[in-house]
């Protein structure tokens, strides 16, 4: 079940509209540390694969060519958000806005080459998105962003910017960071922003290598980066004392602090780790929780 949209108020963005309802300590904060890289927490969080791997097996037998790690993270993150919005808050102008959409962003490349160009894809949810339907707008934006290789939105931004003099970009992109900060950023850049979203991921297991802490923007409002590797192989001592080699998966997170305390932090963390234990949860509907005012 999907939550009524609210009416926009006055101190509202056009991404968001700004929570009013907050602690003290939670409206300080932001000022305190007005910069999102002051305020980065890191945790990693271990998920053994047994479970995913015959989840994912059993949506590939059903039809979904592809589905993936990705898709199962994904789409306990969406269903995380749906019942924990709290998470999907951001920072501007030293203000806690609760984001309108659920916002995702990754970066892709066009061939799995050295020299390839790489490119930003937002991918848009619903709260109450199923796995089949995170799966099918995800690989869709993917696959479009393939075939129209650098004449994408982002591509066509990036590139304007790029022929700005480097003098001149620097005072663009202090004109832009003005902007965003009184919430007057056109909604065209929002849209094609990489910088502006709810959740930044980045698999490293395709480059074969760890997962790393990716730091956050200062510019945008992206409030928390996730980055997953590849599977790797640990004995792991049973309860009747026999040893078993099990596999996982490292999810790594960089979190903006400031968009909610830690309890709250801790209960979302909890919430998506119960989901990639128990994928098949993930079938199951949720009722949407709409975040404080």
């Amino acid at each position: 079940m999907r939550e009524k949209k609210k009416r926009r108020r006055f101190g509202d963005r056009k991404d968001g509209r700004r929570i009013r309802s907050l602690d003290p300590s939670n409206v300080v904060s932001a000022f305190i540390m007005a910069k999102r890289n002051d305020a980065c927490n890191f945790i990693t969080i271990p998920v053994e694969t047994s479970e995913v791997d015959k989840y994912i097996k059993k949506k590939r037998g059903s039809g979904l060519k592809g589905f993936g790690i990705l898709h199962v993270l994904l789409a306990a993150y969406v269903k995380t958000v749906a019942q924990r919005p709290g998470i999907n808050r951001f920072i501007s102008g030293q203000h806690v806005f609760a984001r309108n959409d659920i916002e995702v962003m990754m970066t892709i490349k066009k061939e799995m080459t050295l020299n390839s160009q790489e490119t930003v894809i937002k991918c848009i949810f619903e709260p109450d998105d199923s796995p089949e339907q995170v799966y099918s707008k995800m690989d869709a934006l993917i696959e479009e962003n393939k075939r129209l290789g650098d004449q994408s939105d982002f591509d066509g931004t990036a590139r304007a910017l790029k022929h700005i003099p480097g003098i001149m970009l620097k005072f663009t992109v202090w004109i832009l960071n003005l902007l965003d900060y009184f919430g007057l950023l056109p909604r065209f850049l929002l849209k094609v922003s990489p910088f502006h979203g709810s959740f930044f991921i980045t698999s490293m297991g395709s480059l074969g290598i760890p997962p790393i802490y990716h730091h956050l923007y200062n510019f945008g409002n992206v409030p928390i980066f996730c980055s997953y590797g590849a599977k790797r192989s640990e004995n792991v001592l049973e309860d009747d004392g026999t040893v078993r080699k099990k596999k996982y998966i490292d999810l790594k997170f960089v979190l903006d602090e400031r968009i909610c305390d830690g309890h709250y932090y801790s209960s979302a963390i909890k919430k998506l780790n119960w989901y990639m234990r128990c994928p098949d949860r993930l079938d199951e509907p949720v009722v949407v929780v709409a975040d404080i005012d």
